[in-house]
């Protein structure tokens, strides 16, 4: 049903907003869709024409962010973010407070969030948005699902802010700082990572 749900939404939104046909399998046919078949079914063409409408006016890196998230999503068939231009300046805020020192870290303690956060920083000036959501993505090798527990000594709360069930509406920002290394974030709302809770 989930998925149903999805591809449905999916094709909603792709039809409201472009003259192009976007093929879906009937009902009948979704208990046979495997992974492979969902990729292929949904690949990269159609969820950046997704992100592209759910990103009103985003240029260059705000739509690398959102397109490189939604497709980290429709893997665990998560609805795709929107991009929040309120949740852009606060990012932007940030990243430009962290150009002098270049310094990982949140822009609030960890015990009073409002907002999920992701943080990224790279050695030199060529990292790009593509790169930080690849790397958060890649946390997903230490995730357990079973046990909703990172691998002992590894990080993987980025990769499930990312996929987390309840996140609608995301903002990010990039920054080459004094030092000529980047300092990349992005801002979630609703946020996730509730302990206890299941990112999907």
């Amino acid at each position: 049903m989930k998925l149903f749900f999805f591809l449905f939404l999916v094709f909603f939104l792709f039809k409201i907003t472009s003259t192009h046909t976007l093929q879906i399998p009937s009902k009948s046919l979704l208990p046979t869709l495997d992974q492979t078949t969902l990729n292929k079914n949904l690949d990269n063409d159609t969820i950046y024409k997704i992100s592209k409408q759910l990103c009103w006016n985003c240029i260059g890196e705000a739509i690398q962010f959102l397109f490189h998230h939604n497709l980290v999503r429709a893997t665990k068939m998560e609805l795709p973010l929107t991009w929040d231009s309120n949740l852009e300046k606060y990012a932007k805020w940030w990243a430009n407070s962290r150009k002098e020192d270049c310094r990982l870290m949140h822009s609030f303690p960890e015990d009073d969030f409002k907002l999920g956060e992701n943080i990224y920083w790279g050695s030199g000036s060529t990292w790009t948005p593509t790169d930080a959501v690849n790397a958060w993505a890649d946390e997903q090798k230490y995730y357990n699902y079973a046990s909703n527990s990172c691998v002992e000594g590894q990080l993987c709360g980025h990769y499930t802010q990312i996929v987390w069930k309840s996140t609608r509406r995301i903002g990010c920002a990039r920054v080459v700082c004094d030092s000529g290394d980047v300092f990349m974030t992005c801002n979630y709302f609703p946020p996730g990572n509730y302990i206890g809770e299941k990112p999907y």
